[in-house]
């Protein structure tokens, strides 16, 4: 088998595709609630603490000197990083969490009852012998 054919049965195994297409929806999900973070849950947050923008608080270690920028411990920008990650983790525990909730619904749904057996030639003609012996 060459290297290619080994390849491509390789990513086409569902488990592969179903992974890039996850990577891919995730990272556009990502996308949408760091837009959210950002321009929707910040900035009342910021107005609460007093107008402050997280992403502009930091320390700064040493003053700009000529042509050096200066040298700042960016805290703010982390604390934006963990409040996106906390949002995003809490989306993707809900919606585990809504998926386990269907599929324990769907496995908890009582199976129909099937019809009952019909007896066998032998038994039904069992039956019917007692039940004419019964009648005389």
């Amino acid at each position: 088998m060459s290297l290619g054919s080994e390849f491509k049965e390789f990513a086409m195994r569902g488990n592969v595709v179903d992974m890039a297409v996850g990577i891919i929806i995730g990272g556009a999900f990502g996308k949408i609630v760091s837009s959210f973070v950002n321009d929707v849950l910040m900035p009342p947050i910021g107005i609460l603490l007093g107008g402050v923008d997280f992403t502009e608080l930091a320390i700064t270690l040493k003053e700009a000197s000529g042509d050096a920028a200066a040298v700042t411990l960016n805290y703010g920008t982390f604390i934006q990083s963990v409040t996106d990650f906390v949002i995003v983790a809490f989306a993707i525990f809900m919606a585990i969490k809504a998926m386990n909730n269907l599929k324990r619904k769907e496995e908890a749904a009582p199976e129909p009852d099937p019809e009952p057996e019909k007896p066998s030639e032998e038994v039904a003609l069992l039956t019917e012998i007692r039940d004419s012996l019964r009648n005389r």
